[in-house]
């Protein structure tokens, strides 16, 4: 196999290089509009730039709060490119948190992963009520990864309803055969580490994995491999590929939404 072709999403994308650009430009639209009592943008949780979250809220007291945990393969983007993909939540009358993180290879992915959770404890201990957490590609491994039992608090993990990973890496090991795993530097003791499906201890809290219909093999690959290792819900989308799976959370009604809020 080539796994760096395997692994590769832009190519077999139709117009693929044009989605980051139309997903920038759409959230900043987005973070335009909103009145800014409503919004808390750049809240600092760690020591870096990058560890920081955006914050936004509907226009009634919330329902609770939706951690969106953005994707990139750990190596790419931040959280000002998803702002809009809070719109259907919001509707619902839930708040909704985005964080960045530091990439690799200034950090190791277990170090991402050990940020992701101090995000969260953050956002849980400045924001009431229940949690649910989301995450796309590797935002999806790393909202699976905050299942690990001591990972988060018993008081934080108590509040979390649901976690739904959408179209996650959820078996890191094939990295490993990647060009991308010199900027990881992963070896088969970290990446079995980091592989929610290979997760032996696990926190019960109900999960729902989504993973598009058209793409690529290896990624409904790894979406099995974790819905199976958890005997949790699969959910596969028609039509959709890796890169349009997440606009069902612009849309309040969607089986998506009703997965994330019930």
């Amino acid at each position: 196999m080539d796994y760096d072709d395997a692994y590769a999403n832009v190519p077999h994308i139709p117009d693929g290089e044009s989605y980051p650009p139309r997903w920038a430009a759409e959230a900043a639209a987005f973070r335009e509009a909103r009145a800014t009592d409503r919004n808390d943008l750049g809240v600092s949780y760690g020591d870096t730039p990058r560890q920081a979250y955006d914050l936004f809220r509907p226009e009634t007291a919330p329902k609770g709060t939706l951690v969106f945990v953005h994707g990139g393969y750990w190596l790419r983007f931040d959280r000002s490119y998803w702002s809009h993909l809070a719109t259907g939540a919001l509707a619902r009358g839930w708040s909704v948190a985005m964080p960045s993180y530091d990439l690799c290879p200034d950090v190791r992915i277990a170090g991402i992963t050990t940020q992701v959770a101090r995000a969260i404890q953050n956002i849980a201990e400045s924001e009431p009520g229940p949690l649910t957490l989301a995450g796309h590609s590797a935002g999806g491994h790393l909202v699976s990864r905050m299942i690990q039992p001591g990972l988060l608090p018993i008081d934080v993990t108590d509040r979390i309803t649901t976690i739904t990973p959408i179209s996650p890496v959820s078996d890191l090991r094939p990295l490993l055969h990647t060009a991308m795993n010199a900027q990881f530097q992963l070896t088969e003791d970290t990446a079995t580490a980091e592989s929610p499906a290979l997760m032996t201890e696990r926190l019960d809290i109900p999960t729902h994995i989504w993973v598009g219909a058209d793409e690529r093999p290896v990624f409904l690959d790894q979406a099995r491999w974790q819905a199976d290792a958890w005997s949790c819900p699969l959910r596969i989308d028609k039509g959709r590929h890796h890169f349009d799976i997440i606009d069902a959370l612009k849309d309040p009604v969607s089986p998506l939404m009703r997965d994330i809020l019930g």
